[in-house]
Protein backbone atom coordinates (compact mmCIF):
# COMPACT_ATOMS: atom_id res chain seq x y z
CA UNK A 1 0.00 0.00 0.00
CA UNK A 2 1.30 3.43 -0.93
CA UNK A 3 2.44 5.64 1.90
CA UNK A 4 0.29 8.59 2.93
CA UNK A 5 2.50 11.65 2.42
CA UNK A 6 2.06 14.75 4.56
CA UNK A 7 4.02 18.00 4.19
CA UNK A 8 3.95 20.49 7.06
CA UNK A 9 5.63 23.90 6.99
CA UNK A 10 7.07 25.37 10.16
CA UNK A 11 7.24 21.82 11.47
CA UNK A 12 10.11 22.08 13.94
CA UNK A 13 8.17 23.69 16.78
CA UNK A 14 4.74 24.46 18.19
CA UNK A 15 1.66 23.39 16.28
CA UNK A 16 3.65 22.20 13.26
CA UNK A 17 5.79 19.87 15.32
CA UNK A 18 2.81 18.54 17.27
CA UNK A 19 0.93 17.71 14.07
CA UNK A 20 4.04 16.09 12.57
CA UNK A 21 4.36 13.96 15.69
CA UNK A 22 0.78 12.72 15.33
CA UNK A 23 1.18 11.76 11.68
CA UNK A 24 4.55 10.10 12.26
CA UNK A 25 3.02 7.88 14.93
CA UNK A 26 0.62 6.41 12.37
CA UNK A 27 1.67 3.42 10.27
CA UNK A 28 2.83 3.88 6.68
CA UNK A 29 3.10 7.67 6.73
CA UNK A 30 5.82 9.85 5.24
CA UNK A 31 6.02 13.19 7.02
CA UNK A 32 7.89 15.99 5.29
CA UNK A 33 8.93 18.58 7.86
CA UNK A 34 9.62 21.84 6.06
CA UNK A 35 11.30 24.66 7.96
CA UNK A 36 13.83 27.37 7.40
CA UNK A 37 16.83 25.46 8.83
CA UNK A 38 16.78 21.64 8.71
CA UNK A 39 20.17 21.62 10.47
CA UNK A 40 18.92 23.52 13.50
CA UNK A 41 18.80 21.50 16.74
CA UNK A 42 15.00 21.78 16.85
CA UNK A 43 14.87 20.19 13.40
CA UNK A 44 17.35 17.46 14.25
CA UNK A 45 15.37 16.63 17.39
CA UNK A 46 12.43 15.68 15.21
CA UNK A 47 14.34 12.60 14.07
CA UNK A 48 13.87 11.25 17.60
CA UNK A 49 10.06 11.35 17.40
CA UNK A 50 8.32 7.95 17.66
CA UNK A 51 7.42 6.45 14.30
CA UNK A 52 4.69 4.01 13.38
CA UNK A 53 5.50 0.91 11.31
CA UNK A 54 6.84 1.85 7.85
CA UNK A 55 6.64 5.57 8.65
CA UNK A 56 9.50 7.99 8.09
CA UNK A 57 10.53 11.63 8.38
CA UNK A 58 12.05 13.84 5.69
CA UNK A 59 13.46 17.30 6.47
CA UNK A 60 13.52 19.98 3.78
CA UNK A 61 14.40 23.68 3.77
CA UNK A 62 11.55 26.07 3.11
CA UNK A 63 12.04 29.63 4.31
CA UNK A 64 8.67 31.35 3.88
CA UNK A 65 10.09 34.59 2.48
CA UNK A 66 12.18 32.85 -0.17
CA UNK A 67 10.94 32.94 -3.75
CA UNK A 68 12.78 29.70 -4.57
CA UNK A 69 12.89 27.49 -1.44
CA UNK A 70 9.50 25.83 -1.85
CA UNK A 71 10.09 25.00 -5.51
CA UNK A 72 13.60 23.73 -4.74
CA UNK A 73 12.22 21.56 -1.94
CA UNK A 74 9.70 19.98 -4.31
CA UNK A 75 12.49 19.14 -6.78
CA UNK A 76 14.51 17.62 -3.92
CA UNK A 77 11.52 15.54 -2.84
CA UNK A 78 10.90 14.30 -6.36
CA UNK A 79 14.55 13.23 -6.54
CA UNK A 80 13.89 11.18 -3.39
CA UNK A 81 10.94 9.43 -5.01
CA UNK A 82 8.08 11.55 -3.66
CA UNK A 83 5.52 11.47 -6.47
CA UNK A 84 2.46 12.96 -4.74
CA UNK A 85 1.33 14.82 -1.64
CA UNK A 86 -1.84 13.73 0.17
CA UNK A 87 -1.90 16.52 2.73
CA UNK A 88 -0.14 19.88 2.78
CA UNK A 89 -0.44 21.88 6.00
CA UNK A 90 0.63 25.51 5.65
CA UNK A 91 1.55 26.27 9.24
CA UNK A 92 4.42 28.79 9.14
CA UNK A 93 3.52 32.17 10.55
CA UNK A 94 4.73 35.14 12.57
CA UNK A 95 3.20 37.95 14.61
CA UNK A 96 4.47 41.17 16.15
CA UNK A 97 1.93 41.22 18.97
CA UNK A 98 -1.24 43.20 19.52
CA UNK A 99 -1.37 46.53 17.69
CA UNK A 100 -4.09 49.11 17.11
CA UNK A 101 -4.52 50.43 13.57
CA UNK A 102 -3.38 53.86 14.69
CA UNK A 103 -0.09 52.37 15.91
CA UNK A 104 0.50 49.83 13.14
CA UNK A 105 3.76 50.15 11.25
CA UNK A 106 3.66 49.53 7.53
CA UNK A 107 7.04 47.80 7.63
CA UNK A 108 5.72 45.36 10.25
CA UNK A 109 2.67 44.60 8.14
CA UNK A 110 4.88 44.00 5.10
CA UNK A 111 6.97 41.48 7.04
CA UNK A 112 3.94 39.66 8.43
CA UNK A 113 2.23 39.54 5.04
CA UNK A 114 5.45 38.25 3.46
CA UNK A 115 5.44 35.21 5.74
CA UNK A 116 1.77 34.62 6.53
CA UNK A 117 0.32 35.26 3.07
CA UNK A 118 2.99 35.21 0.36
CA UNK A 119 4.72 32.27 2.04
CA UNK A 120 1.53 30.22 1.90
CA UNK A 121 0.96 31.17 -1.73
CA UNK A 122 4.53 30.16 -2.63
CA UNK A 123 4.08 26.83 -0.85
CA UNK A 124 0.77 26.13 -2.58
CA UNK A 125 2.03 26.96 -6.05
CA UNK A 126 5.21 24.91 -5.62
CA UNK A 127 3.44 21.82 -4.24
CA UNK A 128 0.40 21.94 -6.53
CA UNK A 129 1.78 19.51 -9.17
CA UNK A 130 2.32 16.87 -6.46
CA UNK A 131 -0.98 17.67 -4.73
CA UNK A 132 -2.85 17.11 -7.99
CA UNK A 133 -1.39 13.59 -8.24
CA UNK A 134 -2.96 12.44 -4.94
CA UNK A 135 -6.28 10.59 -4.89
CA UNK A 136 -8.07 12.93 -2.44
CA UNK A 137 -5.65 15.70 -1.50
CA UNK A 138 -6.10 18.29 1.22
CA UNK A 139 -4.54 21.73 1.48
CA UNK A 140 -4.89 23.02 5.01
CA UNK A 141 -4.01 26.51 6.18
CA UNK A 142 -3.43 27.12 9.87
CA UNK A 143 -5.38 30.33 10.17
CA UNK A 144 -6.62 32.29 13.16
CA UNK A 145 -9.70 33.71 14.77
CA UNK A 146 -7.75 36.96 14.56
CA UNK A 147 -8.50 36.90 10.83
CA UNK A 148 -12.24 36.54 11.31
CA UNK A 149 -14.03 39.78 10.46
CA UNK A 150 -17.46 38.81 11.77
CA UNK A 151 -16.13 37.19 14.97
CA UNK A 152 -13.16 39.46 15.55
CA UNK A 153 -11.21 38.89 18.78
CA UNK A 154 -11.57 41.67 21.39
CA UNK A 155 -7.88 42.56 21.11
CA UNK A 156 -6.21 45.04 18.73
CA UNK A 157 -4.62 43.05 15.92
CA UNK A 158 -4.11 45.46 13.05
CA UNK A 159 -0.90 43.82 11.77
CA UNK A 160 -1.46 40.09 12.28
CA UNK A 161 -5.25 39.97 11.76
CA UNK A 162 -5.30 41.31 8.19
CA UNK A 163 -2.63 38.79 7.16
CA UNK A 164 -4.81 35.93 8.37
CA UNK A 165 -7.91 37.39 6.73
CA UNK A 166 -5.99 37.50 3.44
CA UNK A 167 -4.73 33.92 3.67
CA UNK A 168 -8.24 32.75 4.62
CA UNK A 169 -9.46 34.30 1.37
CA UNK A 170 -6.70 32.60 -0.61
CA UNK A 171 -7.52 29.20 0.89
CA UNK A 172 -11.21 29.52 0.10
CA UNK A 173 -10.28 30.57 -3.44
CA UNK A 174 -8.04 27.49 -3.83
CA UNK A 175 -10.97 25.29 -2.86
CA UNK A 176 -13.14 26.96 -5.51
CA UNK A 177 -10.47 26.87 -8.21
CA UNK A 178 -9.23 23.31 -7.72
CA UNK A 179 -12.08 20.78 -7.91
CA UNK A 180 -9.77 17.94 -6.92
CA UNK A 181 -8.47 19.58 -3.72
CA UNK A 182 -10.16 19.91 -0.34
CA UNK A 183 -8.83 23.27 0.86
CA UNK A 184 -9.86 24.77 4.18
CA UNK A 185 -8.65 26.80 7.15
CA UNK A 186 -8.23 25.66 10.74
CA UNK A 187 -8.28 28.13 13.61
CA UNK A 188 -6.09 26.33 16.18
CA UNK A 189 -7.19 28.63 18.98
CA UNK A 190 -4.95 30.77 21.16
CA UNK A 191 -2.40 28.10 21.93
CA UNK A 192 0.47 27.81 24.37
CA UNK A 193 3.19 28.08 21.77
CA UNK A 194 6.07 30.51 22.11
CA UNK A 195 4.18 32.97 19.90
CA UNK A 196 0.86 32.41 21.67
CA UNK A 197 2.27 32.78 25.17
CA UNK A 198 4.24 35.90 24.26
CA UNK A 199 1.15 37.66 22.96
CA UNK A 200 -0.87 36.48 25.96
CA UNK A 201 1.69 37.91 28.37
CA UNK A 202 1.60 41.23 26.52
CA UNK A 203 -2.00 41.69 27.69
CA UNK A 204 -1.39 40.54 31.24
CA UNK A 205 -2.16 36.81 31.00
CA UNK A 206 0.18 34.14 32.33
CA UNK A 207 -0.08 32.14 29.12
CA UNK A 208 -2.44 31.36 26.25
CA UNK A 209 -5.60 29.47 27.25
CA UNK A 210 -5.34 26.37 25.04
CA UNK A 211 -2.63 23.73 25.27
CA UNK A 212 -0.82 22.63 22.14
CA UNK A 213 -1.97 19.04 22.77
CA UNK A 214 -5.63 20.05 22.99
CA UNK A 215 -5.40 22.19 19.87
CA UNK A 216 -3.54 19.62 17.81
CA UNK A 217 -5.63 16.64 18.90
CA UNK A 218 -8.69 18.52 17.65
CA UNK A 219 -7.05 19.87 14.48
CA UNK A 220 -5.72 16.41 13.64
CA UNK A 221 -9.25 15.02 13.85
CA UNK A 222 -10.72 17.82 11.74
CA UNK A 223 -8.09 17.35 9.03
CA UNK A 224 -8.44 13.58 8.85
CA UNK A 225 -12.23 13.62 8.78
CA UNK A 226 -12.48 16.41 6.19
CA UNK A 227 -14.55 15.74 3.06
CA UNK A 228 -15.24 17.79 -0.03
CA UNK A 229 -18.09 19.42 1.90
CA UNK A 230 -15.52 20.62 4.47
CA UNK A 231 -13.68 22.63 1.84
CA UNK A 232 -13.82 26.38 1.54
CA UNK A 233 -14.65 26.89 5.22
CA UNK A 234 -13.00 28.13 8.41
CA UNK A 235 -13.04 25.43 11.10
CA UNK A 236 -12.04 25.73 14.73
CA UNK A 237 -9.76 23.06 16.18
CA UNK A 238 -12.77 21.51 17.92
CA UNK A 239 -14.79 21.19 14.72
CA UNK A 240 -16.98 24.28 14.85
CA UNK A 241 -17.58 26.17 11.62
CA UNK A 242 -16.48 29.75 12.24
CA UNK A 243 -17.66 32.86 10.43
CA UNK A 244 -15.26 34.49 8.01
Amino acid sequence: MASTIVLISGANRGIGKALAERYLALPNHTVIAANRDPKHPTSKDMEKLPKGPESKLILVKVEATSDTDAADAVKELQDQGIDHLDIVIANSGITFGFTKAVDAKVEDMRRVMEVNVYGVLRLFQATLPLIRKAAAPKFVTIGSGAGSIEEMYPYPNAVYGPSKAAVHWLTKSINEDEDHIIAFVIDPGWTQTEMGDTTAQSVGLDNAPITVAESCDGSFKVINEATRESGGKLWTYNGRKRAW
